[in-house]
């Protein structure tokens, strides 16, 4: 769709909907690791862990911590992870 299909207002749906991604995707990434920690099988678990990992990508995490925390299952570390993002701590991917 370019955009000249949208209307004004679906236009200021779109433009304020990307301003705010960054606290979206934060958002997201509380909620998965309380998940995490209240999930009762592996299989929720493991779909849950997915799900992470397609958020975090979408982050200037370092891909390469990512990836290891995601591969270990380490709820402490995803949350201190998420902490660092929301708190500006995390450094831009070069």
């Amino acid at each position: 769709m370019s955009q000249r299909d949208l209307s004004r207002h679906q236009s200021s749906i779109v433009k304020r909907y990307y301003k705010n991604l960054d606290t979206i995707i934060a958002n997201r990434l509380q909620e998965a690791v309380t998940e995490l920690y209240l999930a009762e099988s592996d299989k929720k678990r493991a779909s849950r862990w997915k799900k992470v990992k397609t958020q975090l990508d979408k982050t200037p995490a370092d891909p390469a911590l990512v990836q290891q925390i995601v591969e270990a299952g380490d709820t402490e570390r995803l949350a201190k992870l998420v902490n660092d993002l929301v708190a500006g701590r995390v450094l831009k991917r070069d």
